[in-house]
């Protein structure tokens, strides 16, 4: 049994509003790190990404649940980050995320129903304007938080992206088969 839980209205939500959700959309500077950006003495930015946050989204990628990272930086961190967890859908270096993002909707054959996204500050608001479910973390700008259908209590960079994974794995029903799964040895025996 899960120790983690939402309200049930809060996981009907969650499904979206077409057939369940496809696709996932995550911002990066305010949601998969903490916003900062540290900036070293030969020009190089670094960023600090949480394991839990990662591991949120490769669970998606078993559920079937396609996770998109969508960020208006271009940096070699996040590159290697989005490497690192085997993620086969990421833009960099994006303007208009909406130009972006709607592309990827027709190669999944996906509506605007079937996505939900993330995102904390004005770029991601046509995203999450038009997502069937929408998330924004605690500390994200008002307007953000305003059109979001659920803010995590989770702080971005802090697990705020796994407390959203979590969520939509809740709503689609994948969660305690994962769960289960993780409780399973390699042997194929009960830990």
């Amino acid at each position: 049994m899960a120790a983690l839980s939402f309200p049930p209205e809060l996981l009907v939500k969650a499904q979206g509003t077409g057939l369940g959700v496809k696709l996932a959309l995550f911002d990066v500077d305010g949601v998969l790190t903490d916003g900062r950006i540290y900036i070293g003495a030969n020009g190089e930015d670094q960023k600090a990404f949480s394991t839990l946050d990662g591991h949120g989204l490769k669970l998606l990628q078993q559920a079937g649940i396609t996770p998109v990272i969508i960020t208006g930086r271009d940096s070699p961190g996040v590159r290697r980050r989005v490497a690192d967890l085997g993620l086969t859908h990421a833009m960099h270096g994006v303007k208009d995320k909406l130009a972006a993002a709607t592309p990827l909707l027709a190669q999944f054959g996906a509506t605007w129903g079937e996505v939900a996204a993330i995102g904390d500050d004005w770029p991601d608001l046509p995203l999450l304007a038009r997502a069937g479910f929408a998330a924004a973390p605690p500390g994200a700008h008002a307007e953000a938080r305003g059109v979001a259908h659920y803010i995590t209590q989770a702080a971005a960079g802090y697990g705020a992206a796994r407390e959203f994974c979590d969520l939509l794995l809740m709503a689609a029903g994948h969660y305690e088969r994962l769960l289960r799964a993780h409780h399973d040895t390699l042997d194929g025996g009960k830990s």
